[in-house]
């Protein structure tokens, strides 16, 4: 039974392990900085500069960054040992979910709800700091910055419509 176990967390592991040394061979770990990374709906330098902001504006929408990053920094600082160890019971409860003789489809959902709670409370704070920092901009800016926006997708779409068929063709 022991080996059994066994052969299946090496089933488990070994892809993982694998995956995990290509991809940092490919990219090496600042893989996301290639040009995939001016395709998201952030609050990038480049568009705000295009905004003509005022030296007021961009006095506040630095001070709201710093402002973030120092509250980033103390919420990580403060509860690193409690995120250490709610992350290895996750990793537990996962783990004896995947290594289980039967599958529990349950206990699968009940992670499956957790993780998709935590996933939206993050993506809550990151709109809320969006719309402060967007609130800071003047109706002209906001429509200027709409239109990036739009801009900004229409290239992101048509270059990955490219690798598509770059990728269908060989």
């Amino acid at each position: 039974m022991k080996s059994a176990k066994k052969l299946v967390l090496a089933a488990v592991v070994l892809p993982l392990t694998l995956g995990a040394a290509s991809a940092f061979a490919y990219g090496g770990k600042n893989h996301h900085k290639g040009p995939r990374d001016e395709c998201g709906m952030g609050m990038d330098r480049g568009v705000m500069r295009q905004l003509d902001l005022t030296d007021a504006q961009k006095d506040q929408l630095k001070e709201m960054r710093e402002a973030n990053k120092a509250e980033m920094k103390a919420k990580f600082a403060d509860g690193k040992e409690a995120r250490m160890a709610e992350r290895q019971a996750h990793h537990a409860k996962v783990q004896s979910l995947l290594l289980a003789d039967n599958f529990d489809e349950a206990q699968a959902t009940e992670l499956a709800k957790e993780m998709v709670e935590r996933q939206t409370e993050r993506r809550v704070q990151m709109l809320e700091r969006k719309h402060q920092m967007l609130s800071v901009l003047t109706p002209e800016q906001k429509a200027k910055f709409v239109e990036l926006q739009n801009e900004r997708m229409q290239e992101c779409g048509d270059r990955m419509h490219k690798r598509m068929e770059k990728s269908r063709n060989n």
